[in-house]
């Protein structure tokens, strides 16, 4: 199995009673209580924890036991359960993995600050600054005014990221409390909040699990929103497996057999040997990825071996490759070489002849080896460590913490930041090493400038080249297993835009967008600043920064830097910005031009990116026969620019082209700039507000490369009533691939409906509109 092919675990975490269902707490009151629901069981947990940890502080579980069920006592969950009843069942998820006191207590405590009147001060007061950082960092921001569900989702993880890099402890707490809300998912009455819920854990909480190396929980968090996303595909691979048991009659007991005879007979004394079939999401999964129906299918068994020592786990890998035919390509070494998160195994993959040619799966551990595998940080509380190393030890052990944390620091946006992080958690891994041999776990499909950024941000963005394994490749060369990668750098290097089409990892895409913008907002800065200083000079005056201070007032900015920038980006005229600075110079309302032809305009005060200048009280002029724009005389050759494709309802202009006529563009194109030394050639340009059609506008959209990728994005297209006109991919990869839709749309605001609905699906990872 690989990191993402894993059944459900042989040692599952136990689970609660089902009762209480997930979802905020309602406000029915429970008549006349006399001792708040929870108290006898919060007493219980403290005992519990005593038996396997002395030191345990059982006052403070039992207090925070109380004090949430005196905050919760009016509460009831959606099946009807006094609310106690779910950060109950939280904490004696934790308390199954062992965990200290204060983690115990803050899974007690993790919903009263949230929905209660009891707020953070006074869980500090009562219970110290250390429980109060925990469960302020699981607390939801709930009360994000004026967001949408997409913003107030990654809000919530933005915080949750920034709390677990300083205690991973806030990341385990918040993991419990999704995995009891999941086990409870089928109490939500309405199933639309059901399948956010699902998709939420399966896209979000599953994979952070699975990177702190929490195989038991993972699992169990996706095989439970399997079922609630994909019931019907759930209940057809079941039956597949059921009926290939009947068929097989006890076959996984035959070849656990098999193996523990085939380790006897080399002299290998194995703890355990343990079967079973790979979860149906894991077999779903598989599907997909290949392609494949279920029949086709080879490897829908594993085994587990646990042996005494790291020795004889080799031993025990020579006696089955003895044994067996080795299926090549499946093994897997992650004891050398263990995988970030502390895993450790040998996997192989070979085939039993007597057993109907069947092809399985043997992963060879020792007893902590798989105490790690299965509880991941969680089996350090019970070896080496202990509460007192779990604040600010997350960024240090755990490598895709710090990620994580780059893309939280490099993202401009929240859609960048959900959209970075998910590229983050959802990967595949491949192992490449530094000429000093320190170990890179790279997404699969990894390039070197992935590599370069996962060492450090200043390494990726001096990068200039890359030698792997001794010979310089070229920056998009796809990294394999067991690679050594050289970063050749540059003082003085910077980021390249084209590397965002072919990286893969989130954290690179956040570093390079991050440099792109700031470049784009300097260079808006300057052409705005050169913009208005022509404008001054153009009036006869000097130009002086002094000057523009009553412009910063009037026009309500606050500093010339933003002044600067809105000039630049178009978005303000310069002459606007003059006439504000020297309000005199405003002239009085004149009417339409009385030339019939449309002639350049001698002086466009804001440069060649402010586009058109409305002139106040001016008559519009109505567009010639047939033609959708104004300014044009009738006859006169036009056409719109493919650079920017624009559209109704953006600013335009017009630029003169010798033997082509007028070519149309949008005032934010970035090729208007090649025109910036010959204003003499721009033309005051309109839409005409009666002009009917269709028109191209390109979005640029990078999916997931699946093969119905290309039909769900037809498809989108068409239910938002767009005509797709063309279509271009423009780079694959074995992860995703970049697709240039050219679509007809009746104006801009249809266009930005069209990429609305296109950034809905998951698997989408970027979608925006081509641009120069």
């Amino acid at each position: 199995m690989t990191e993402r092919d894993t059944g459900p675990a042989f040692a599952p975490v136990p689970r609660a009673p089902e009762g209480p269902a997930t979802g905020t707490a309602s406000t029915t009151t429970i008549a006349n209580p006399t001792l708040p629901p929870g108290y006898a069981e919060a007493a219980v947990l403290a005992e519990r924890v005593l038996a396997y940890d002395p030191r345990a502080d059982i006052g403070l579980i039992t207090r925070a036991g109380q004090l949430a069920a005196e905050a919760h006592a009016t509460q009831r969950r959606d099946n009807g359960d006094p609310y106690i009843t779910h950060p109950l069942a939280v904490a004696g998820i934790l308390a199954d993995y062992r965990l200290d006191s204060a983690t115990i207590a803050t899974a007690l405590l993790h919903d009263v600050a949230e929905d209660t009147a009891v707020g953070l001060k006074e869980i500090e007061r009562r219970f110290g600054p250390d429980v109060a950082r925990l469960v302020d960092g699981v607390t939801k921001l709930t009360r994000i005014e004026l967001q949408s569900e997409r913003t107030k989702q990654a809000e919530n993880l933005r915080k949750l990221v920034l709390a677990m890099s300083e205690d991973i402890r806030v990341l385990l707490v918040k993991l419990a409390d999704r995995l009891h809300n999941m086990r409870t998912l089928h109490f939500v009455p309405q199933q639309a909040r059901r399948q956010k819920t699902a998709r939420e854990t399966l896209e979000i909480f599953a994979p952070l699990a699975e990177r702190i190396g929490m195989d038991a929980l993972k699992t169990e968090l996706e095989t439970l929103s399997f079922q609630a996303l994909h019931p019907e595909a759930r209940q057809t691979i079941a039956a597949r497996l059921t009926f290939l048991r009947g068929q097989g009659a006890d076959l996984i007991r035959e070849i656990e057999q098999d193996l523990k005879r085939v380790l006897a007979r080399h002299g290998v004394s194995a703890l355990d040997v343990m079967g079973r079939e790979k979860s149906p999401y894991s077999i779903w999964l598989k599907m997909q990825k290949k392609n494949v129906a279920f029949e086709a299918l080879s490897d829908v068994m594993a085994f587990r071996v646990i042996v005494e020592d790291r020795a004889a786990c080799y031993v025990a890998l020579g006696a089955v490759h003895d044994a067996y035919r080795v299926v090549p390509g499946r093994f897997k070494d992650y004891i050398s070489t263990p995988k970030t998160n502390g895993y450790q195994s040998l996997h192989t993959g070979v085939t039993v002849p007597e057993r109907r040619n069947a092809k399985i799966e043997v992963q060879i551990r020792t007893r902590e080896m798989h105490e790690v595998a299965e509880f991941g940080v969680a089996a350090h509380w019970i070896y080496k460590q202990g509460p007192e190393t779990a604040g600010g030890t997350a960024r240090k052990r755990y490598p895709w913490v710090r990620a994580l944390l780059d893309i939280l620091e490099n993202a401009e946006g929240v859609q960048e930041f959900l959209d970075d992080t998910k590229l983050e958690l959802h990967r595949e891994l491949v192992f490449c090493f530094s000429p000093k041999g320190d170990l890179i776990e790279l997404p699969r499909g990894a390039t070197p400038v992935d590599f370069a950024y996962e060492v450090h941000s200043q390494v990726g963005d001096t990068c200039v080249g890359a030698k792997v394994n001794g010979k310089i490749v070229p920056l998009r060369h796809m990294l394999e297993n067991g690679d050594q990668v050289e970063i050749i750098t540059a003082r003085g290097g910077q980021p390249n835009p084209a590397w965002e089409r072919f990286v893969v990892t989130g954290k690179a895409r956040a570093r390079i967008r991050r440099f792109v913008h700031a470049r784009q907002r300097e260079e808006n800065q300057e052409s705005g600043r050169a913009a208005i200083t022509k404008a001054f000079r153009q009036e006869g005056l000097d130009f002086s920064e002094k000057l523009l201070e009553g412009a910063l007032k009037a026009l309500k900015q606050p500093g010339l830097n933003e002044l600067y920038l809105l000039v630049g980006s178009g978005s303000l005229s310069a002459r606007d910005v003059v006439q504000a600075a020297v309000p005199e110079l405003r002239t009085p309302p004149r009417i339409a031009d009385p030339l019939p032809l449309a002639r350049p305009r001698g002086r466009l005060g804001a440069g060649p990116l402010l586009g058109r200048i409305d002139r106040p009280g001016a008559a519009r002029s109505q567009a010639p026969a047939g033609m959708p724009v104004t300014g044009l005389v009738s006859g006169m050759p036009y056409h719109f620019a493919g650079c920017c494709h624009p559209l109704p309802g953006e600013r335009i202009l017009g630029i003169v082209t010798t033997g082509k006529g007028v070519t149309i563009h949008a005032t934010d194109c970035p090729s208007l700039q090649n025109f910036a030394a010959a204003p003499e050639r721009f033309l005051d340009i309109d839409w005409d507000e009666g002009a009917i059609g269709h028109h191209v506008g390109r979005i640029i959209v990078e999916t997931r490369n699946k093969p119905s990728a290309l039909a769900a994005l037809t498809e989108t297209v068409a239910q938002q009533d767009g005509i797709l006109a063309g279509l271009k991919v423009n780079h694959r990869d074995p992860e995703s691939c970049e697709i240039a839709l050219d679509v007809e749309v009746r104006d801009l605001r249809h266009l930005e409906r069209i990429m609305g609905a296109l950034r809905a699906p998951a698997d989408n990872l970027r979608v925006e509109r081509a641009r120069g």
